[in-house]
């Protein structure tokens, strides 16, 4: 498979579509059609995270404008690691939901008893949303949707190109993607920024991966669990 625009969205999909069997799931729990044991949503998440990651090895080396490189530009590297921080400390400040969505139900790897198998949960939480989350949204979002909104042969156009509409229109359907949905529209109007400033979608994964890896610090430490 090289077609450049599906390898970028399977991993994104698959990973949605676990989204939507979780949310499918608990539906159902609700209504008493079958029972659903909240530890389940748990064991799912490592299944999650590690068949897209599979999916993102198996492409790497066709993600062409991934380049460690990049990481050698100092200026452009420090720019990351400070707007991640700073995307951090806003997302746990903007934690505001619309009408009935309430408060996510989270992750707390604490309502398993066994201490190895939530040492194992609690692992593989903070390796999906450091390592693999961070990867597979920035190649859909920054390095896919922004480049086809302008050009639908979007190899053809350069990582970090700014147009008003491709820029709005992913911070908007970057929000809706979260829960927090102005949580999640300040973050894509971060990255899209760092995008077009850095030119660099190694350095939108570096600085979502510094936003994950603080909100998994702060969630573990606070017990704040709707943020995970």
């Amino acid at each position: 498979m090289t077609n450049p625009a599906i390898i970028r969205c399977i991993p994104f999909v698959v990973y949605m579509g676990f989204i939507g069997l979780e949310q499918a799931l608990r539906f159902l729990a609700e209504k008493g059609f079958i029972p659903v044991s909240e530890s389940l949503f748990l064991y799912l998440y490592p299944v999650k995270a590690l068949t897209v990651a599979i999916l993102l090895g198996v492409f790497l080396k066709r993600y062409v404008e991934l380049h460690a490189a990049d990481f050698l530009k100092s200026r452009d590297t420090l720019a990351s690691l400070i707007l991640g921080l700073v995307v951090f400390i806003l997302w746990i400040n903007m934690d505001w939901t619309f009408g009935s969505s309430g408060t996510p139900p989270g992750y707390d790897p604490y309502q398993v008893q066994g201490a190895g198998m939530r040492t194992v949960l609690i692992a593989t939480r903070l390796a999906g949303a450091v390592l693999v989350v961070p990867l597979m949204e920035e190649l859909f979002w920054r390095s896919f949707v922004l480049r086809y909104l302008i050009n639908n042969e979007f190899t053809s156009v350069p990582v970090g190109t700014f147009t008003w509409g491709s820029f709005a229109a992913v911070a908007v359907l970057f929000g809706l993607e979260h829960h927090y949905i102005i949580a999640g529209v300040m973050a894509g109007v971060a990255y899209n920024l760092l995008a077009v400033y850095t030119r660099s979608i190694a350095q939108c994964v570096l600085s979502h991966a510094v936003t994950n890896l603080a909100l998994g610090i702060y969630v573990l430490t606070t017990g704040r669990w709707q943020f995970w």
